[in-house]
């Protein structure tokens, strides 16, 4: 375990810190108590009881939602998929006990097409958003110490690069000022833009705003041949009801696609399997799961996974049935996904998928840009190392930019 330095950050009353290690939702932070932070780097294993009983009261009272750095997913996440030690926890706390933040780090050895070591964020293929977990007005704090104490590390290295950042959220702002507090450098280095649910619509007005009139008959007359099929029902999974069976059936159906025939849907590995059940079933312990169906005759065709951490949500996985592929099934569920507009409690969804994605951008007209972010630590060298990094990917942007405008040209000449 490494211990990192102590700062200054604003207190609150004993109480409200007993409150708050008990689990129990408190106040913001105020502004004229004093505190002190510190930073420790710990295995996943050697977390402390206090502190897994205190993430989900950092989960509701953080800066940004983030379902994927939730104990109930991040957990299994480093317990099944994982490398064995190569990712340590970054857990910030006050001197009192009381949980500011955390995020999962490991040692990256090239950095982009740069073969470097540095500092990275940990996440798997599973998991749609990086951004840590931290308590609402502490972001700055957190930066500040997590970059101090990598700083006075022995395996910190080269820099910290934290991909999967909200684009002009509180925690990419708070990473921004604590940097310059630091007199360091904090470079946006890549970002990508997805679709994103948001809108004060009702379902049906969205869908007629959105969707275009063309696909909306279309998609009206696909609905009608598939109830000439047989009885088609549209279903959500209750607060109160068994999420195994759910469970089960979307694994199955996954498999069945395109997914089960290449190899990568969950259901072909026996530990994605494993993690999907164990990260669905804490979802709905923790009343975030939000899980619909159609089926046709009693039988699932389409299925779709939201996890929802108000006041936003993140549309997971979907699968459908291919023998029915010409009714355009994930169409369908997704247009009944719209009903989420309906609750109060939840303003966005994130589609969590690729950027330019075929159907999703087609149906939901916001979108999300996520941002990939690099700060030198601490040190001469590992400055002037920055500066080579960032020096060479200004050279590649540049040379793919008038890479891509030759492309252009010679089109325009055919």
């Amino acid at each position: 375990m490494f211990t990192g330095q102590s700062i200054s950050i604003p207190s609150e009353t004993t109480h409200a810190s007993r409150r708050r290690l008990l689990g129990a939702p408190t106040r913001p932070v105020s502004a004229t108590d004093e505190w002190k932070l510190a930073c420790t780097f710990q295995t996943p294993e050697s977390l402390s009881a206090s502190i897994v009983a205190q993430w989900s009261v950092l989960a509701d009272q953080a800066s940004e939602p983030n379902c994927f750095a939730e104990g109930w997913f991040l957990q299994p996440s480093l317990a099944l998929l994982a490398e064995p030690d190569t990712v340590k926890l970054a857990v910030v706390t006050s001197t009192s006990g009381l949980l500011v933040g955390l995020i999962p780090l490991m040692i990256e050895t090239d950095y982009g097409r740069i073969p470097l070591r540095h500092v990275q964020n940990w996440t798997h293929h599973h998991s749609f958003l990086d951004a840590p977990l931290i308590r609402r007005g502490m972001e700055d704090r957190f930066w500040q110490i997590l970059l101090q104490s990598l700083d006075e590390t022995d395996w910190a290295t080269g820099l910290l690069h934290i991909r999967g950042l909200p684009a002009d959220g509180r925690i990419v702002r708070g990473l921004e000022r604590a940097s310059a507090a630091l007199d360091r450098p904090c470079d946006v280095v890549y970002r990508t833009r997805r679709a994103l649910l948001r809108s004060d619509k009702t379902p049906d007005d969205y869908w007629t705003d959105t969707v275009r009139k063309k696909k909306r008959k279309e998609m009206n007359r696909l609905a009608n041949r598939l109830a000439d099929q047989g009885e088609v029902r549209y279903a959500t999974l209750g607060a109160d009801e068994d999420a195994d069976p759910w469970i089960g059936a979307f694994l199955a159906l996954e498999r069945q696609g395109w997914k089960g025939k290449n190899g990568s849907a969950m259901a072909c590995e026996a530990t994605l399997a494993k993690f999907f059940e164990i990260v669905a079933t804490g979802a709905h312990a923790a009343g975030k799961l939000d899980f619909h169906r159609i089926d046709l005759d009693g039988a699932p065709i389409a299925m779709l996974v939201n996890f929802l951490t108000a006041p936003g949500g993140f549309s997971y996985k979907i699968a459908f049935d291919e023998r029915y592929a010409r009714y355009s099934p994930g169409i369908l569920i997704e247009r009944y996904n719209l009903k989420i507009l309906e609750r109060r409690d939840i303003e966005w969804l994130d589609s969590c998928a690729e950027e330019g994605h075929s159907m999703i951008d087609s149906l939901w007209a916001e979108r999300r840009d996520i941002v990939r972010v690099s700060v030198p630590l601490g040190g001469r060298r590992h400055r002037a190392v920055f500066r080579a990094c960032r020096s060479a990917e200004d050279m590649a942007s540049r040379a793919r930019g008038i890479a891509g405008k030759m492309k252009g040209s010679d089109n325009d000449g055919d």
